[in-house]
């Protein structure tokens, strides 16, 4: 699903509110810059019946370069997680 039409989703599942596609647009990108802000200063966000995001730390490694196969060290970085909830994992 792109953005678009997740915008597009929201508004018709709004029945007979008068939404235009500027003001959901706006509305999806605060909550997604909102989940993004409190996954940085929290370190999670969970949204009930739907799962939860984490920080999770990857170790430094040793990897090849695909052109050449020389060994490289690949520095230690941090990623986001996501563990669904039980309610999601079982309706997939």
């Amino acid at each position: 699903m792109t953005k678009d039409e997740l915008i597009i989703s929201v508004i018709k599942s709004c029945k007979g509110d008068e939404l235009s596609k500027r003001l959901v647009s706006d509305i999806v990108d605060a909550t997604f810059e909102n989940i993004g802000k409190s996954i940085k200063k929290d370190k999670r966000f969970s949204y009930p019946s739907f799962g939860t995001f984490t920080v999770r730390n990857r170790k430094a490694r040793m990897g090849r370069n695909p052109q050449t196969g020389a060994e490289i060290k690949i520095k230690a970085s941090k990623t986001v997680g996501f563990k669904p909830a039980p309610t999601l994992k079982s309706s997939l």
